[in-house]
């Protein structure tokens, strides 16, 4: 007996409705969560571009950027816990970086703990380059991050 293939993903821009779900996953993934209120921001932001995947009526995950000129500087690429390591994060990441050139952007860039192996794996995986080291980015862990970009074509 064969498994049921999963079902298609689909990404939907923020809405306020989606923040106190996003919250309990921030919660979970991340040692210096955002806050509510910097969600809230995401919506009023006019540089920012912002959203949630789901999985049946499942969120899995969100991510977003902020268009700064011409560079797509990523700001979130979170996937629930437990599905974690199935390719989740790819997805999104191709999600992103394809909204990112439909919107004008020629690079794309992002900050990631130097201890997150995954996502420094994801990262370089998809072609970004290390450029530098942030020493004590994250405040509450005193801990570098490592500073990536990409080039973007069109097709990605």
């Amino acid at each position: 007996m064969s498994l049921p293939e999963p079902s298609p993903l689909f990404f939907s821009r923020l809405r306020l409705e989606y923040i106190p779900r996003i919250m309990l996953i921030e919660g979970q993934a991340y040692p210096e969560p955002w806050t509510y209120n910097m969600f809230r921001q995401e919506l009023e932001n006019e540089c920012s571009y912002f959203c949630a995947m789901f999985q049946n009526d499942l969120m899995v995950g969100y991510g977003g950027f902020w268009l700064l000129l011409d560079e797509a500087h990523i700001t979130r690429v979170t996937v629930i816990p437990e599905l974690r390591g199935q390719g989740l994060a790819r997805k999104l990441m191709f999600h992103l970086l394809e909204a990112a050139v439909d919107h004008g952007a020629v690079v794309a860039r992002l900050e990631v703990r130097e201890s997150n192996a995954p996502a420094l794996a994801l990262y370089e995986r998809l072609g970004f380059l290390r450029e530098g080291r942030r020493k004590a980015y994250y405040q509450r862990s005193n801990e570098d991050a490592i500073v990536m970009a990409k080039k973007l074509v069109s097709g990605m």
